[in-house]
């Protein structure tokens, strides 16, 4: 009997034992797994942000004269909507990273959001010169460039604010059109023709709904500024559609709606709502115009 118990003792320790080493074992494995698993999710995402760089913009807030009180918080509106617009723009950076050719960024994203800046910097100085000098010159702070590589783009104003950038573009002034306006086509006609030149180009065209047909009666005090924003829908379709046939054959497959439908419905769409505003004014505005912002290609 005292025999036996050194051998029933020593066969316990080894299954102990055997029984540690395969537990320990498991764990080694399992902590490989899960160290390869988090490595290996993770280094593309590292990569693809090193590549994709960030995108930087000149600082609007430091070049402002000093802001009447009556404007302050118009001013303060599209100061975080410039901040929201670069925030977008970046996002969309990452999420289109490897698509289109070498214009790409330039096309889809760059370009679309200078014209936005254009628009909103206007706002500011149309806001400021209500009741004081209007400041001059900041249309050239519009422009943003790409950092490749780089860290976080430094973004002009701190806060998010992409409902009261919604707010601030809804409440866009004549002025603002007539700058939208400049240096587009002069022949409000010429969408008709850029079509036809894409077309024969293999580009197909884009079509859009007609907004003057669904507006109501137009009160004479709004005439000239709904007229001047429909002569404007005009020039977008038309500098759309001969963009369309610059940039054939460029991208792929979703070239077409984020270089150019994409943008073009964002233009409508501020356009659209200056009219409805303008009516508005001294009538009752007219609701559900936005539906007609978004544009087709034809083949």
């Amino acid at each position: 009997m005292s025999r036996a118990l050194p051998k029933y003792n020593k066969r316990r320790v080894a299954i102990i034992g055997g029984a540690a080493a395969v537990a320990l074992t498991g764990a080694i494995v399992a902590g490989t797994a899960l160290a390869g698993e988090t490595s290996k999710s993770s280094t593309p995402t590292a990569r693809t942000l090193a590549d994709v760089g960030s995108i930087t913009c000149p600082d609007v807030a430091s070049q402002l004269p000093e802001i009447p009180a009556t404007a302050q918080a118009e001013v303060d509106r599209n100061l975080t909507l410039l901040q929201t617009q670069i925030d977008e723009a970046n996002k969309r950076l990452v999420d289109t990273v490897g698509q289109g050719g070498a214009n790409f960024v330039q096309n889809a994203i760059l370009g679309p959001l200078e014209d936005k800046r254009i628009a909103t910097v206007n706002r500011i100085a149309t806001a400021i010169g209500r009741t004081a000098d209007k400041p001059q010159g900041l249309d050239a702070l519009a422009p943003c460039a790409l950092n490749a590589g780089g860290a976080a783009g430094t973004g002009e104003e701190a806060g998010a604010g992409a409902e009261a950038g919604a707010g601030a573009e809804a409440e866009a002034t004549p002025s603002e059109a007539a700058s939208e306006a400049a240096g587009g086509a002069e022949d409000t006609g010429n969408a008709e023709g850029a079509g036809d030149a894409g077309e024969a180009a293999g580009a197909g065209a884009i079509s859009c709904p007609d907004v003057a047909s669904q507006l109501p009666a137009i009160p004479a005090t709004a005439q000239a500024e709904v007229d001047r924003n429909l002569a404007l829908l005009d020039t977008q379709l038309a500098e759309a559609n001969k963009r369309l046939v610059d940039t054939v054959g460029q991208g792929g497959a979703n070239f077409v709606q984020n270089a150019i439908l994409g943008p073009l419905a964002d233009k409508r769409n501020s356009t659209i709502d200056r009219i409805a505003i303008s009516i508005g004014r001294t009538a009752e505005k007219p609701q559900g115009l936005g539906s007609l912002a978004a544009c087709t290609l034809t083949q």
